[in-house]
């Protein structure tokens, strides 16, 4: 089973869109999907409730993992886990065990850039990470490459060491037409979606390469 843990201890940097998109990626793939969800919002298993109600797309299992015990489906080929904000300390170190890869999504701007640094450093001194038992890719989030906020949180991100600097997703309305119906971008009708999917590209072959596990 693939563990891919999408984690940011900053709240609003998009780890429930990054979760669900990549569930919904992998599903659309034919693979056996889980969503763990530990955020108490529980965004992502509302998601997945709306996503199952459509017999046309590739169904994920999702369980609700507050406690941080939960168990999937033994035939799970990839788990994707939820990660809540604030999560720092001993209940970190504890929850980073169960990743294979983790994700990091990073908005643009000043706070974010800075919330990151710390985030990064914390992570890094994780046994899992400094152990090599798994490895960081970090995602610039709901971005326009137009702005100055961005090109500093692209410089910032090329530059940290110990990690993938992945890709960059831009701010796109797509992701608000998938969420509302249990999709992902790269399942949406039509064309509007393509830039979307070009931009996941990257992601999507750093996870399937051997550079991303450990």
């Amino acid at each position: 089973m693939r563990k891919i843990m999408v984690l940011n201890a900053k709240g609003g940097a998009g780890k429930s869109t990054v979760a669900t998109n990549l569930a919904a990626y992998y599903a659309s793939q034919g693979k056996k999907v889980a969503i763990a969800d530990f955020d108490p919002q529980e965004s992502s298993l509302e998601w997945v409730l709306e996503r199952n109600k459509n017999e046309e797309l590739q169904p994920i299992h999702g369980v609700a993992s507050h406690d941080q015990t939960f168990r999937v489906p033994r035939s799970t080929e990839y788990l994707i886990v939820d990660v809540p904000a604030a999560m720092h300390g001993d209940d970190l170190k504890k929850l980073v065990k169960r990743a294979e890869t983790i994700i990091v999504p990073v908005m643009p701007s000043p706070i974010d850039i800075r919330a990151c640094k710390h985030f990064i450093e914390e992570l890094r001194s994780t046994p899992t990470i400094t152990g090599k038992k798994a490895k960081i890719g970090v995602v610039a989030n709901r971005c326009n490459g137009n702005s100055n906020i961005f090109l500093e949180l692209d410089e910032y991100l090329e530059k940290i060491k110990g990690t993938k600097y992945v890709t960059a997703l831009r701010d796109s309305n797509n992701y608000i037409r998938a969420v509302a119906q249990g999709m992902g971008v790269h399942e949406l009708p039509g064309t509007s979606n393509r830039i979307d999917i070009a931009e996941w590209e990257p992601l999507i072959e750093w996870l399937d390469s051997k550079r991303s596990t450990p």
